[in-house]
């Protein structure tokens, strides 16, 4: 007896130990992973946005010279902050000719840059969200953009930085990022199209999710007065598992509300099909949408920023990057249902 009760003693107390480690472990990538997540700054990314929701940038319509400036701005980012193109050395525009556009704009361009994953470097996640706006009204006024999409865009380039401060410091993901702008949004997902159908740059198969960002600057009529919300469309619709770490990523983290109306099969907004996540979606891509809602400035002059929420903001994007980061290191790929 003396035996057996010795071997039980010494397994429960190894069990312990090895919870006890596992638990030290988890902590401390916590540790870690917030520590990269706090270079997502409000007042960065506000520094951005009142230079890509600028007049300068002539409401960045498709193919038209504001949108050349955009993406000249976005490749300049990301030579600055050293993250290679996954394209060639020194190009960050995938081409698309004015033909694929169907005479609804000129020749314009998405803008990649990636970070090469340390031990599944083929499997990659991307974070994306849409370059263009509907540049100037017949009146002369220019229509900014600053929520639609220039809250997603600086979302993504802040995201970009952290992955890269994490990198230099050891920290780089197990899985490739890649950063995706897309362009032609707003005249039919043209861009998202265009990458997904004719020119994926990552095998499709080898795409683990898509991180979808488009509005995520301001607070809609339904949440005025309240804290810190999302909504997020698609998380469920082709993966359980996706869904289930997004919630587990925002109870850990950040503890937004996370607002689910817009998911319903049946919301007459179908929103689902509205943005760039869906040509990954078509693809039984896992996604998940991020988004805070219309309002009264969508598309009209009036979507300027100096009526972004920054704290919002910043932490809205601090989520997308834990959730990223969960993705990009777990051992498993999520799975389809």
């Amino acid at each position: 007896m003396k035996k057996i009760a010795l071997f039980i003693y010494s397994t429960v107390l190894m069990v312990s130990c090895s919870s006890s480690q596992a638990n030290k472990a988890s902590y401390s990538n916590k540790k870690t992973v917030t520590k990269f997540a706090k270079t997502i700054t409000a007042p960065e990314l506000k520094d951005m946005l009142y230079t890509y929701a600028s007049d300068d940038f002539e409401g960045r319509q498709t193919g038209e010279p504001g949108q050349k400036k955009a993406v000249d701005f976005l490749r300049d980012h990301y030579i600055e902050n050293n993250i290679p193109s996954p394209i060639a050395e020194g190009d960050y525009f995938q081409e698309i000719p004015a033909s694929y556009f169907n005479n609804h704009a000129q020749d314009s361009e998405n803008v990649l840059a990636y970070i090469k994953g340390s031990e599944k470097p083929d499997e990659v996640i991307i974070i994306s969200a849409h370059l263009d706006h509907i540049g100037v009204s017949g009146n002369g006024d220019i229509n900014n953009g600053a929520d639609d999409d220039g809250s997603g865009t600086v979302a993504v380039m802040e995201i970009a930085e952290a992955f890269q401060t994490a990198a230099k410091a050891g920290n780089g993901p197990k899985r490739s990022i890649l950063f995706l702008h897309v362009t032609g949004e707003e005249i039919g997902l043209f861009g998202s199209r265009y990458y997904a159908d004719v020119d994926p740059v990552f095998p499709l198969k080898n795409t683990v999710a898509n991180l979808n960002i488009d509005m995520i600057g301001r607070v809609d009529p339904k949440h005025e007065g309240q804290g810190n919300y999302l909504y997020l469309i698609g998380s469920d619709k082709l993966s359980k598992e996706l869904h289930n770490l997004a919630e587990a990523v925002n109870k850990t983290y950040t503890n937004l509300e996370f607002d689910y109306t817009y998911n319903d099969d049946n919301d007459p907004n179908r929103f689902y099909y509205r943005s760039d996540h869906y040509n990954f979606a078509k693809h039984n891509i896992p996604v998940i949408f991020y988004f805070n809602g219309t309002h009264a400035d969508y598309h009209k002059p009036s979507d300027t920023p100096d009526k972004i929420n920054y704290e919002f903001l910043e932490t809205r994007a601090r989520l997308i990057f834990y959730t990223a980061w969960e993705l990009a290191n777990r051992e498993e790929r999520v799975k389809l249902d």
